[in-house]
């Protein structure tokens, strides 16, 4: 478990966000019970509606912090369009929180086939017989098509299907969020200049 502890020093000094979130990450990785890597992502819909659900990070380094999907899903769709969301990481065992917004890019073709070929093979055949968030008339259907692909790719590599692929964010803001006594929280949110360079600023709790 990690120290509670914590002097607020040990992270509001920080001259970039990038090692703090690995550090942060590793944390996680030793506490949380599961899926260190969950974060809830927001996005929004051509109406301006908001839309928020949980996916798993699957990288992450100076560029950006990268996850996979359906582009042809709801959160696919409202991506493309906007191409900006947001992210939040809340870890309840250290009682920590990470908040990222900015723009949103495409990864290259080779992340993405490097990322789709280490799935399990359940999970490349189900990229092809889910057409994620649109409505499913039950559950033979889904089931049916998952043998149908199975049969279809049962010799050889699955390739990747040209609708599934994914995003990264390219941070504007990262903020760090660690609970304390009474409420009197330490925040420190990361900004980049015009140059790229990164700003901190303490918030108040």
């Amino acid at each position: 478990m990690i120290d509670e502890t914590l002097k607020s020093g040990d992270f509001t000094e920080r001259e970039e966000p990038f090692r703090l979130f690995a550090e942060w990450l590793e944390d996680a990785t030793k506490s949380e019970p599961n899926d260190p890597n969950a974060l809830a992502l927001a996005t929004v819909d051509p109406d301006g509606m908001p839309n928020v659900r949980m996916v798993l990070l699957k990288g992450f380094d100076e560029r950006g912090f990268v996850f996979y999907t359906n582009f042809e899903s709801a959160k696919g769709g409202e991506v493309l369009s906007a191409k900006k969301a947001a992210m939040c990481f809340h870890w309840k065992s250290l009682r920590r929180q990470v908040r990222i917004r900015g723009p949103v890019e495409v990864v290259s073709d080779e992340e993405a086939d490097e990322y789709y070929a280490s799935r399990p093979r359940g999970s490349r055949i189900g990229a092809w017989a889910s057409k994620q968030s649109r409505p499913l008339e039950s559950r033979f259907a889904l089931e049916k098509a998952v043998a149908e692909y199975t049969a279809k790719f049962a010799i050889g590599t699955i390739p990747r299907p040209s609708h599934w692929s994914g995003f990264r964010i390219v941070p504007q803001t990262i903020e760090f969020w660690h609970d304390r006594p009474f409420r009197l929280h330490d925040r420190v949110v990361f900004t980049r200049d015009e140059k790229g360079d990164w700003q901190t600023e303490r918030l108040y709790p």
